[in-house]
């Protein structure tokens, strides 16, 4: 997979370490890698190691990859990883270890070494294996062999015979990595496409911003909304028993009620198969827009609502068996004038009338449009609040580049902290809206959550080279960084990885 060429003479006054960066950077950071693998797994008595003698044996077999098993053992990738996250949350909580976060160490320390052995096995599909002399070269360079600053045999011989064999296959393998993201990232960066990728946010804006709350729905429309529609709003407080039987039997149960030899509530105690039995079949005072979720068969709750207060409804059947019903009090229309009716009413529309109360947020945005269009956002916003005895809400923000999904090479909506439009940025009617609006004109209102918005473009700026080229050098940065996320995320949901982790973790840990 490496190409070969000629080496080029060091520069005069150039470190060997300056040098050896140059002529392969990748391989010469996973080098840094390998240091640490050794330094935690040759020197010093490992946190993992500890666990697993804490284990009493076992197999540690948390998955397979290409049939590979992905193991804990004393000393490897998957140990070492442990090993590395354990030190650094001991070191950034003072030195002690919360016991809630062994799962999440454990979790993590998998998945990567999950990802070190697919990618393993995609350089060994692909046939690539590192020369012999270039592993023995990589070892004779750790620190741990050196004396006087050259490689000492006596040092190296003073491992035994398993350790290096062990310690020579991991070097390999960082090897292996090292050549598998060197090809990958050289593949995914051409040598144009930083550039392009900056120029793309070449183009600024910066915006007022007009907000109408959809929750801010007045109470006079609320009570049109009742007006319309006042069978929904009407209260009733009935008493129900629900029965799974024949019909004769619940017939002789209401008779022996409105007989008297056994009173409504007890009745429904004993025989009702409803969620009112406990509470001697009282539903309480509902609105019929609530009760309908209990009686949905329109015919049976309109017999109810009928009723007159004490008097008993027939037996009627519903989906969930044979029902009769008592009216504790006669039907009332709604009172507007009460808070509780109001609050009941207002829950009602935000959740099945939003369209409505959109609507009208919608209508308030278009008003304040038309006053922007022919006064300018400022005035606009001084004649609507003396003649609306309300100021408008008013946010301002930019400049931004057209930045769908709040990409960090960018300038982000997120990072202007505009509560209104958090979520804009995965809008696409959002910025198209918000780029192709003229200059100093109110735009078309835009729905966002539970607002309805105003932008008013207020400057177009064009960014420097200074500033694409920034962009266009930390590009390749930036596309490492999410090419980790989306190799990570490929393995993890590969078809060819076995995970085993929740079994295995539970039968090892919950014993």
């Amino acid at each position: 997979m490496a190409s070969q060429g000629k080496k080029k003479p060091p520069q005069k006054g150039e470190s060997e370490m300056a040098r050896r960066f140059k002529s392969n950077p990748f391989v010469f950071i996973g080098t840094f890698f390998i240091l640490i693998i050794v330094v935690v797994a040759f020197v010093f008595v490992t946190p993992a190691g500890a666990v697993f003698g804490g284990l009493m044996g076992g197999d540690l077999t948390f998955g397979y990859y290409d049939r590979v098993p992905i193991s804990f053992v004393p000393g490897n990738f998957f140990a070492q990883h442990y090993d590395m996250m354990f030190r650094q949350w001991q070191a950034w909580m003072g030195g002690e270890f919360p016991p809630w976060l062994e799962h999440q160490l454990w979790r993590e320390s998998f998945e990567a070494a999950a990802v070190h052995t697919a990618i393993l096995r995609t350089m060994d599909r692909a046939g690539y294996t590192p020369p012999a002399r270039v592993v023995d070269r990589e070892v004779a360079a750790l620190p741990m062999f050196q004396e006087d600053g050259r490689f000492s045999l006596a040092l190296y011989r003073q491992l035994d015979e398993n350790r290096r064999l062990t310690l020579w296959r991991q070097v390999q393998d960082e090897i292996t990595r090292s050549r598998f993201r060197a090809d990958l990232d050289g593949l995914l960066v051409p040598s144009a496409e930083g550039e392009f990728i900056g120029r793309m946010a070449s183009t600024e804006r910066s915006f007022d911003m007009a907000v109408f709350s959809v929750d801010a729905f007045p109470d006079s429309e609320h009570e049109v909304y009742v007006q319309e529609n006042p069978d929904l709003f009407r209260s009733a407080h009935l008493s129900m028993v629900t029965i799974r039987g024949g019909e004769r039997e619940v017939r002789r149960i209401l008779a022996s009620i409105t007989e008297g030899e056994v009173t409504f509530e007890d009745a429904a105690r004993l025989h009702s198969m409803d969620a009112f039995a406990d509470r001697g079949g009282d539903m309480g005072s509902r609105m019929v827009h609530d009760l309908r979720l209990d009686i949905p068969e329109a015919a049976v709750l309109e017999a109810a609502l009928s009723l007159s207060a004490g008097e008993y409804s027939d037996v009627m059947r519903t989906a969930g068996g044979w029902v009769f019903f008592r009216a504790e009090a006669d039907v009332q229309d709604a009172d507007l004038s009460d808070p509780i009716v109001m609050g009941r009413v207002r829950a009602y529309m935000r959740s099945f009338a939003r369209g409505r109360m959109e609507d009208w947020a919608i209508a308030q945005a278009e008003e304040f449009g038309l006053l922007a269009s022919e006064y300018g956002f400022e005035e606009a916003s001084v004649q609507w609040a003396e003649t609306r005895q309300e100021e408008v809400g008013r946010r301002s923000f930019g400049p931004v580049p057209i930045n769908f999904g709040n990409i960090d090479l960018f300038e982000t909506l997120a990072g202007h902290g505009i509560a209104e439009i958090t979520d804009s940025a995965t809008n696409m009617h959002f910025w198209t809206v918000a780029f192709s609006t003229p200059l100093d004109s109110p735009s078309q209102p835009i729905v966002q959550g539970g607002n309805v918005v105003v932008l008013f473009p207020t400057e177009e700026t064009e960014a420097d080279d200074t500033a694409i080229g920034s962009v266009a050098a930390t590009y390749g940065f930036w596309l490492t960084n999410m090419t980790d996320q989306f190799l990570h995320q490929h393995i993890m949901n590969s078809p060819r990885l076995d995970n085993r982790f929740m079994e295995t973790y539970f039968r090892v840990f919950r014993h």
